[in-house]
């Protein structure tokens, strides 16, 4: 997935609920440098109070968990990505300061009652 002039090909996909709940997120493929800051917008509708997933899932390995929050403001971390559950914009978006070529991979973001 990296070029030999060092660039990263990420792929994002739109991961919708059930129950009327859908999630929305930046979709298709986003080529980046190395080094690159990344955002990845995850927005969603409930008529529940949700926890919120990313999911990442690396080239031939299965899906895993990268960051979980149940409570409004509450921000997780993991492997250098962050997101902050904003109540108030319905939104938890994904950030990286940094990529590297070791993050190519399809992201998800996922909602549950």
């Amino acid at each position: 997935m990296i070029s030999s002039q060092g660039s990263m090909i990420v792929l994002f996909l739109l991961f919708g609920g059930n129950n009327g709940d859908t999630v929305t997120q930046t979709e298709g493929q986003v080529t980046l440098s190395e080094g690159s800051l990344v955002a990845v917008n995850c927005s969603y509708t409930t008529t529940r109070y949700p926890a919120l997933f990313w999911y990442v899932q690396y080239p031939d390995e299965g899906l895993q968990l990268l960051l979980k929050a149940t409570r409004a403001n509450e921000k997780g971390s993991n492997k250098g990505f962050e997101a902050t559950y904003n109540k108030e914009a319905s939104s938890f978006h994904l950030e990286k300061a940094s990529v590297q070529e070791s993050d190519s991979a399809v992201y998800y973001c996922a909602l549950s009652d």
